[in-house]
């Protein structure tokens, strides 16, 4: 991980900046959402607040099984070092979500509701957060400009694929947020265009293949798509249909934030070839 500066003996990492800046932005994101579909917003920021946790541990779970398990088996005490890398961002979406399951139901809130109002917030949190993530992407076959030098080698930078394709689905799901016929379509379409997204991005990375020349990430993504399209045509078929004013009415996208969209997307690719 590249280590941004010290404070005695702690070191602070660049991925970790990284991920605290999209987890701020994300929750900044939630708020507004959620005031303007008029929801509570502490019950809200809870949710959002452990599912994040629930998610981190999601992540490492995943990881650790699916990734690397007989290496972990025969070092069980390296599970729980989170700072030496290790984390799967598909583990942590599965995770997130059976918590924030098993908490709306128990704190009686909307799971679909408040699932739509955190979905554009997971994509933008996710875009920014892949700026200080350090997996870089295979070696280039063809030398192109925008290649990052890692140890003499040319690679793919597969984080800034991840963040300008995670930007455009933050775009689409905040110019769409308006626009939703029942509770749990905005959510489906994050979860369906995260995984197309994780699922391209995954051509340049190396990851162990497990069914021909498809990695577990593509796998985990397939399943997910599948799983989403079930769910989304069973709540439908159950006419979750939206009926307040304030969800129906058509929101404007002013232009400024998507001018503020566009600036996240050009310092995060100075910031990330600068500091490589």
């Amino acid at each position: 991980m590249v280590e941004l500066f010290r404070i005695g003996h702690f070191s602070i990492y660049l991925f970790g900046v990284a991920v605290a800046l999209g987890i701020i932005v994300g929750m900044f994101i939630m708020s507004i959402e959620s005031k303007r579909k008029g929801l509570d917003s502490d019950k809200i920021f809870d949710l959002a607040l452990y599912t994040i946790l629930a998610s981190i541990i999601g992540a490492r779970i995943y990881y650790v099984v699916a990734f690397d398990l007989s290496y972990y088996i025969q070092n069980p005490s390296e599970i729980f070092l989170i700072s030496s890398g290790g984390m799967s961002i598909q583990g942590g979406l599965i995770g997130g979500t059976l918590f924030a399951l098993w908490y709306t139901k128990k704190k009686n809130i909307s799971f679909f509701e408040a699932a739509d109002v955190a979905a554009p917030a997971i994509a933008i949190g996710q875009a920014i957060g892949r700026i200080g993530c350090d997996v870089f992407g295979i070696p280039m076959k063809n030398v192109y400009p925008w290649g990052i030098n890692v140890a003499g080698q040319i690679l793919h930078p597969a984080q800034m694929y991840e963040m300008y394709l995670n930007l455009i689905l933050f775009i689409f799901l905040w110019s769409r947020r308006g626009k939703i016929r029942y509770n749990g379509e905005l959510f489906i379409k994050y979860i369906i265009g995260f995984s197309i997204n994780r699922a391209l991005v995954e051509i340049f990375r190396t990851n162990p293949l497990v069914v021909g020349p498809l990695s577990i990430a593509h796998v985990t993504s397939i399943i997910i798509i599948i799983l989403a399209l079930i769910v989304n045509k069973k709540i439908k078929n159950n006419n979750m249909i939206v009926e307040s004013n304030v969800e129906c009415s058509r929101v404007k996208v002013p232009m400024y934030q998507y001018i503020l969209v566009a600036l996240i997307a050009i310092l995060g690719t100075w910031f990330y070839y600068y500091i490589h």
